[in-house]
């Protein structure tokens, strides 16, 4: 299975339902995550506050902070490979993103120039 890994911008906290504001797109991203943890697909999240050491060793998120500063976070990683910048993604592009077939799907898609099957990420 794919690694896959999320650097997020500093958050006070992951689940999006903290303070006077509601992220829903945190709190659809956590239950993508939950959901995932069942079909034992694994996505580990970086946070800008309390990790900032992990956006230095890993070089794409990096140059890509260096480039498009902290707005564009979140970036999505997959095997050391940006495949998606600027939003959350969504369950079915995680398990796009693990190797996993979805329903109704014969092949999977293939990873190019850092994006899965053209889909226009990046």
């Amino acid at each position: 299975m794919r690694q896959i890994d999320i650097y997020e911008p500093a958050l006070c906290c992951s689940s999006g339902v903290c303070g006077t504001d509601v992220d829903q797109a945190l709190v659809d991203f956590n239950a993508a995550l939950t959901a995932l943890d069942k079909e034992g697909i694994t996505v580990t999240r970086h946070n800008l506050a309390s990790a900032p050491t992990d956006f230095a060793a890993c070089e794409p998120v990096r140059a890509y902070v260096q480039v498009a500063g902290t707005d564009g976070l979140p970036v999505t990683v997959v095997d050391g490979t940006i495949v998606a910048t600027g939003s959350y993604p969504q369950l079915d592009q995680l398990r796009q993103f693990a190797g996993v077939a979805l329903e109704g799907q014969t092949t999977l898609p293939v990873v190019e120039s850092g994006c899965i099957g053209g889909s226009g990420c990046c």
